[in-house]
């Protein structure tokens, strides 16, 4: 067995793997692709969920108001959808001195698992653990702030061999404002399994009028972290 062969096995508990002579295990174990997070940039609000929130700013805001999100979104594929106002419970004549507009931001990321330094025979025969994990802000903006869809895909990038979709519903009864944790562990998903796709949707409100501001839903430290382990034969 190669020096750098050992090193992978030894370092990441490949013990029953198939490790083919035939890979070049140097760079192999200076990808490490086992137990880093994959995904680029992923914390563009440059927060963390181990720090506490912000205090949101309740005072109105001067000069023009954004339609999108502050943020380093590098890495990122990125797409804001402004929801249409439903304004047919206003009464006639009604005069509305604030009006909010929703909209989604919509943020993605596909992970090219053999680029990042992952094989063939592991992902088809081993099948290691696929461990998703997202925080977002825990808030009252809307009953629905925040979406997660996950897909595993085959080499042609349409091919749908697993996903995993949260939609969860916010309690705004309660003035709790923390961090929230979305996670996921994909296992037992079959072989062919060569690209993650990663996209999270998060609510954004744009307030007219005399509460004038905009009240974005902030999101930290997402990852896809592949596992020298598995759970499911």
């Amino acid at each position: 067995m190669s020096e750098w062969k050992q090193k992978c096995e030894e370092e990441w508990g490949l013990q029953g793997a198939p490790m083919p002579d035939s890979l070049d295990w140097k760079s192999v174990y200076e990808a490490k692709p086992l137990g880093r997070n994959l995904l680029k940039n992923p914390s563009p609000h440059g927060m963390s969920k181990d720090n506490p929130l912000p205090e949101r700013d309740q005072r109105p805001v001067r000069g023009p108001l954004p339609f999108e999100p502050e943020g380093n979104f590098s890495g990122w594929t990125t797409k804001n959808e402004t929801i249409p106002r439903d304004t047919s419970d206003i009464p006639p004549g009604v005069v509305v001195c604030s009006m909010s507009t929703y909209s989604w931001f919509t943020m993605e990321q596909v992970v090219d698992l053999k680029a990042e330094g992952l094989w063939n025979e592991l992902l088809d025969g081993f099948q290691p653990e696929i461990v998703i994990q997202d925080w977002y802000e825990e808030s009252d903006l809307n009953e629905y702030i925040y979406e997660l869809h996950v897909k595993l895909l085959g080499a042609d990038k349409s091919t749908v061999i697993s996903e995993h979709c949260v939609k969860p519903t916010e309690d705004r009864s309660s003035e709790s404002h923390g961090w929230k944790e979305v996670s996921h562990v994909f296992s037992g998903y079959g072989p062919g399994v060569r690209y993650v796709h990663f996209q999270h949707r998060l609510k954004n409100m744009r307030m007219d009028g005399f509460a004038r501001g905009f009240y974005q839903t902030l999101f930290t430290d997402s990852s896809v972290i592949i596992k020298p382990t598995k759970t499911c034969c």
